[in-house]
């Protein structure tokens, strides 16, 4: 995933990027589990798959990774330096998550850290405590295991921003990079001006659909106060001010889920609330939306957050990309659900991919239609991903 250069000097905000010291003690138990997937590296004749980490933040991070199904890469974690990246080979029925560890005191294969923490071990087979960004990653979903699904997940909160880039492989190097690269980035610091496309993670010739509101100074307080991982010092009276949106918050501002916040039946979608009738979107959700409208927000949320393309290629998580959120799945939607369900683009769909100005009128129209519920004409006829993607589950089988 190429970088443009860096909007802003971000020493100041990121500076409580430092080491820290864990202030309350780690849980030593394990916690339960079914029987364990193969740590890996995948050998001999085994398929292997590319999994790239870049480390693109100012201060070192500690990513993690955890292996649900298949073939992991051989570890669960390692210290990643500024700029630099790690390549590892998972097999090809893969299925984990890789997340960003913040804040980290290590000591040999001790590890804990502020954000992301997993058990206090640096290299351990477990998911990482919320609040953590996740790459969620399914290589052989779909039917017959041929199609491989993906996502950038704030289900478990934020802590960083995050990327994921596409490394396509012989058999799927048509596949534009507007449809696959796909970017979380709710940091203050780390955004460019709006604008409702861009190449920061394609090219000139397939640009790429951008969340266009939002800036550093409205990104900052995206998260909804109750959620504040680490809230501000109460002031002198004990008592915030209301409305709190002109209180300075903390410059590292990770954000709990609403699940995380409130363990509640309700907003964690569990016991009656299992239900994706019944369970509906918190604040919290709504705020990742508008932030990050690629992101999976809440548990029944894969409907418009999920990323399905063709098997084949290898995957780059970036920590800390410099540009705009994506807007991929809901610009794209038709496209995406094209590319999906019958593992090929048209040539009429190529070339829309390439029009820069097809995709803003697109989104236009699609804006109109929302606010208004009145259907236009012409661009106007192409369904939201909501609509595609809701057939597409349909007809898939998920792993």
């Amino acid at each position: 995933m190429s970088q443009a250069p860096r909007p802003q000097d971000r020493s100041s905000r990121f500076s409580e990027f430092r080491v820290v010291r864990r202030q309350r003690p780690i849980d030593p138990r394990p916690p339960k589990r079914g029987p364990p997937a193969k740590r890996g590296p995948p050998g001999g004749s085994d398929a292997k798959v590319p999994l790239v980490v870049s480390n693109n933040c100012d201060t070192t991070i500690w990513p993690g990774i955890a292996t649900q199904s298949g073939t992991g890469p051989g570890t669960g974690g390692f210290e990643l330096l500024p700029g630099q990246n790690r390549t590892l080979l998972v097999s090809a029925d893969w299925q984990g998550r890789v997340w960003g560890r913040t804040n980290c005191t290590v000591n040999g294969n001790s590890c804990a850290c502020k954000t992301g923490d997993c058990f206090a071990k640096l290299d351990y087979e477990f998911s990482g405590a919320p609040p953590a960004t996740l790459a969620e990653f399914n290589l052989a979903g779909g039917v017959e295991g041929m199609q491989t699904f993906y996502d950038l997940s704030l289900v478990d909160g934020y802590n960083l921003p995050m990327g994921i880039a596409y490394i396509p492989a012989k058999n799927t190097s048509y596949i534009p990079p507007n449809l696959t690269n796909c970017a979380c980035i709710a940091t203050a610091g780390w955004l460019y001006a709006p604008a409702p496309n861009g190449t920061f993670y394609a090219n000139v010739s397939f640009p790429v659909p951008l969340e266009a509101n939002e800036t550093n100074e409205s990104v900052s307080g995206w998260c909804p106060w109750p959620n504040l991982a680490f809230p501000p010092t109460e002031p002198g009276s004990g008592i915030y001010p209301y409305p709190d949106d002109k209180v300075q918050r903390p410059a590292f501002a990770p954000c709990k889920s609403a699940c995380a916040t409130t363990g509640s039946d309700k907003d964690c979608c569990i016991g009656k609330y299992h239900d994706p009738h019944i369970c509906k979107p918190s604040p919290y959700s709504l705020s990742v939306k508008a932030v990050c409208p690629d992101a999976y927000s809440f548990a029944f949320d894969d409907q418009q957050s999920t990323f399905i393309v063709p098997k084949g290629g290898g995957w780059e998580v970036v920590l800390c990309p410099a540009g705009r959120s994506t807007n991929i799945l809901r610009k794209l939607g038709k496209e995406m659900f094209e590319l999906a369900s019958g593992g090929k683009l048209s040539d009429l769909s190529i070339s829309r991919l390439r029009d820069a100005s097809f995709m803003e009128m697109d989104m236009k129209m699609m804006d109109m239609e929302m606010n208004t519920g009145v259907s236009g004409s012409g661009l106007s006829q192409r369904p939201v991903l909501t609509a595609t993607v809701t057939a597409l589950f349909s007809a898939l089988i998920l792993a």
